[in-house]
């Protein structure tokens, strides 16, 4: 079976992957409330994770559109923000990947890749500068240009959990 992509960004299926069909029309529409702005305009340039990118130090800039002024006094005082973004030019019809250099596949929600049936990304970034509603910002993997779905508070006594695990990556570096 063969299924269209909704991304531009890898429209081949690697041995391993399984393809599966989406549905013929979306349950939600999401508000796009501004644009990130970072120097990775290719996939393969981009940082593999959010971790990766907060150690390289990049400064990115989050462009709230101006109608969300009035949400963003106060954010200054945040050291830390969750930014939630839609992973425009990702493939959504993936059902089991085959990241670079993995021996086997692997299911789409054990994974962080941007290839997921709704691609919504996360990262915890370190909020660097305000400027009207323009955020620098450390810390995010995406690329030029992608949409801006929501900006919220990184509370460390809430969102921080020590012990957390996922056996299925146990050995796993990155």
């Amino acid at each position: 079976m063969t299924v269209t992509s909704a991304g531009t960004d890898e429209s081949h299926i690697r041995p391993g992957e399984v393809q599966v069909p989406l549905p013929a029309s979306a349950d939600a529409s999401l508000y796009f409330i501004g644009r990130i702005r970072t120097p990775w305009i290719a996939r393969k340039d981009c940082p593999k994770n959010a971790r990766v990118s907060r150690e390289s130090g990049v400064v990115c800039t989050i462009e709230v559109d101006p109608r969300w002024a009035e949400a963003l006094p106060g954010i200054e005082t945040c050291s830390h923000l969750i930014v939630l973004y839609w992973m425009d030019r990702a493939r959504r019809d993936l059902a089991v990947q085959m990241p670079t250099r993995a021996e086997a596949g692997r299911p789409t929600f054990t994974v962080r890749s941007p290839v997921r049936p709704n691609p919504i990304a996360l990262s915890v970034v370190e909020l660097r500068k305000v400027e009207g509603t323009r955020l620098e910002v450390v810390g995010l993997d995406c690329l030029d240009g992608t949409p801006l779905l929501d900006i919220k508070p990184y509370f460390a006594t809430t969102d921080s959990i020590p012990d957390a695990r996922a056996v299925s990556h146990a050995g796993r570096k990155g």
